[in-house]
């Protein structure tokens, strides 16, 4: 494909951080390009950051908002634009959980004027969207290939909520009206320039000052971070290479927890990190992870090129050369910065409020706000509480955080697992730290979307869901604790000895007869494996369902959104009733192979008469053969009964599979009312 050569590039928001770097690059390069930028000057931009492309003839500045529809169409016109890289936009998350409608209004809103503009005048050859990797929201802490751009969105707090409606609209402006959009999805960016509401100039500053550090939460939380000039020219190669239509994320690999990052800064301003270091209040909701796949953008040419310890000591420097660049800044350096967007911001002395940190140290470690939620939850009434304490790997998975929300109603201290499950000495870390009585494996590699997934990433669906489980499973014998390992009945398919129809499930003792999928291969490798230790209480769960019927995991939402469905009977779990009854195994010390699923078995067909008869009275579905199934996936599907007889002589009260979705299932979500 021929590289894409713009004449006259508008740049929205080019006063801010990033877009400033690509801007200056762009009129240092490409003197025969005229690049008009424009920026309101908000809060965190500065016509200072533009001061290297000021004196160039082909550069032009205009003060305006995005907003303003006369303004940008004029633009268009007068400027004869026919490229637009829009990264105008309200960026930071403290600030969104404080006044959400001011990201509406500038993220959703000013975009929308901007396509408009472009649909109008129909002169524009690229549009290119500038969003962030927190539309995909958390990535599963143990995840070991990133996001890649077609992943599902689903954005954790205003800010990114509000940048992925705004990339909904551009992919609809490029849908319905033809045009020529380009979206990208950038990791964390540090370097010379940035307004220090954000981590590293935030932390460059109050080091200089000789303030504490804030971090929220416990400083577990793991970013990417990209230096400025690197993502300026990622820019410039998604300008000219990228394709129309396409998606490309520019990060890295390289990940840094908050807390090391502090360490970091300190070491380099020789700073004692027990003195400096203050943990203070997390955010409403602060993800754990953003993790992007970068190869897609590497194959056009790009590459990382700053170490992080080179750009570290750059961004350093020029803030210790430029101290009072943003005047006076001391309500960003806040541990949750003002509102300084907002008119009627209350003014007074904010550097008393950030000494008022400095707290001794064991104060400041006492009052961290870190994951164990439920450890104040024990109490005189309950003794029993008090002998367990549950270590959870798969916080940000659907089981995973399921167990926590459970934990906490039945007042069960817990954590959840900050290691890899690659990484034996992280996971020692954890038990160290956590001293927990019993550990629950809820991660594992099952595919994104789904398992088809796997089939092209068979390395990482091994290295999590083989070495990682066995792993888990050695250092938790070596430490004398039972794992709960969440596994799964997808293992096994009707043979002429278990007919479907027949009655007849698959006891624990049989052995797997499934291999279509990559993904249960991996499964029935490692429950073979671990039958060779005895500290493991495997639980083979199949189809999960919950109450949830949002939840796009749920094996009911996803039915429902299929055109088309197989019909064939399979035994299923439900999960509102049987994840509680995995921690009573626990604290029954259950060991060895459990089938994990309400006893009997329900076919696609009867659950979806259940949703018709419950849920929605019109709703309507086709169904379609095994055969007709197997030209639309990759992988083969597993349908089989499991006998839950052992599992129901444990538990005598364990409904059967269509009681149970009655009871905790479809009753809870009733909308037809009952007759």
């Amino acid at each position: 494909m021929a590289a894409y050569e713009p004449k006259n590039i508008l740049i929205t928001g080019a006063a801010g951080f990033i877009a400033s770097h690509v801007a200056n690059r762009l009129v240092r390069n490409y003197p025969h390009y005229k690049i008009v930028v424009l920026d309101k000057l908000d809060y965190c931009s500065s016509l200072n950051n533009l001061n290297p492309s000021r004196p160039s003839p082909n550069f032009k500045f205009v003060k305006g908002d995005i907003a303003s529809a006369d303004l940008v169409n004029y633009l268009l016109t007068t400027e004869s634009i026919d490229t637009i890289m829009h990264f105008a936009a309200q960026t930071h998350v403290d600030n969104s959980f404080g006044n959400s409608f001011e990201f509406t209004k500038n993220n959703i809103y000013g975009t929308h004027v901007l396509l408009e503009a472009c649909k109008v005048t129909g002169q524009i050859r690229r549009f290119i969207h500038v969003s962030t990797d927190e539309v995909y929201g958390e990535t599963d802490e143990d995840a070991v290939v990133g996001n890649h751009e077609a992943s599902q969105l689903l954005p954790t707090n205003p800010y990114s909520a509000t940048k992925a409606g705004a990339e909904m609209l551009v992919m609809a402006y490029g849908r319905s009206y033809g045009l020529p959009v380009i979206t990208t999805r950038g990791n964390n960016v540090y370097g010379p320039n940035q307004f220090p509401e954000k981590l590293i100039p935030k932390f460059i500053l109050l080091a200089m000052r000789g303030l504490p550090l804030p971090i929220h939460g416990d400083g577990s939380n793991v970013r990417s971070y990209l230096y400025c000039e690197d993502v300026a020219e990622a820019f410039e190669v998604v300008l000219h290479k990228g394709e129309v239509g396409h998606v490309y994320n520019i990060g890295t690999v390289k990940e840094r927890r908050v807390i090391d990052v502090a360490k970091d800064i300190c070491k380099l301003f020789g700073l004692d990190t027990e003195k400096v270091i203050r943990f203070v209040e997390n955010r409403p909701f602060n993800d754990q992870r953003y993790f992007l796949d970068d190869q897609k953008l590497k194959k056009l040419g790009w590459a990382e090129r700053t170490l992080w310890e080179e750009g570290l000591k750059k961004t350093i420097e020029w803030y210790t050369n430029n101290p009072d660049y943003w005047g006076d800044v001391a309500g960003a350096l806040l541990p949750h910065p003002r509102m300084l967007m907002t008119p009627g911001v209350e003014r007074h002395n904010w550097t008393d409020e950030i000494k008022s940190l400095s707290t001794s140290p064991d104060e400041a470690k006492e009052s961290s706000t870190a994951v164990p939620a439920a450890t104040a939850k024990s109490s005189s009434s309950a003794p029993q509480k008090a002998s367990y304490k549950f270590l959870i790997y798969g916080r940000t998975g659907w089981i995973g955080g399921l167990l926590g929300k459970i934990c906490e109603k039945q007042g069960i201290p817990y954590e959840y697992g900050k290691g890899r499950l690659e990484e034996r000495s992280q996971l020692l870390q954890d038990i160290r730290n956590v001293k927990p009585s019993h550990v629950f494996n809820a991660a594992g590699v099952t595919g994104r979307p789904n398992v088809d997934w796997c089939e092209t990433h068979k390395q990482d669906t091994i290295r999590t869901n083989v070495v990682g489980t066995l792993n888990l499973a050695d250092v938790c014998r070596e430490q004398g604790l039972l794992m709960i390992n969440y596994a799964t009945g997808c293992i096994f398919e009707y043979d002429a000895k278990h007919p479907e129809g027949s009655g007849i499930g698959f006891k624990e003792e049989d052995k797997p007869n499934f291999t279509g999928s990559y993904y249960s291969k991996t499964k029935a490798m490692v429950e073979e494996l671990l039958q060779e230790y005895d500290n493991v209480c495997t639980l083979r769960v199949r189809m999960p369902i919950s109450s949830d019927l949002s939840n796009p995991r749920n094996f009911i939402t996803k039915i429902a959104r299929y055109d088309k469905v197989v019909n064939i009977p399979n035994s299923m779990t439900i999960l509102d009733e049987l994840l509680p009854i995995s921690i009573e195994m626990a604290k029954r010390d259950c060991r060895g192979i459990w089938n994990f699923t309400n006893p009997g078995v329900v076919s696609h067909n009867e659950i979806l008469e259940m949703y018709k008869k419950y849920i929605n009275p019109d709703f309507k579905w086709t169904n379609f053969t095994l055969e007709e199934q197997a030209k639309v996936i990759v992988a083969p599907r597993s349908n089989n009964e499991m006998d839950a007889s052992k599992l129901k002589s444990e538990f005598p009260e364990l409904l059967s599979i269509k009681d149970s979705l009655v009871k905790y299932v479809f009753e809870p979500n009733r909308k037809v009312p009952a007759n």
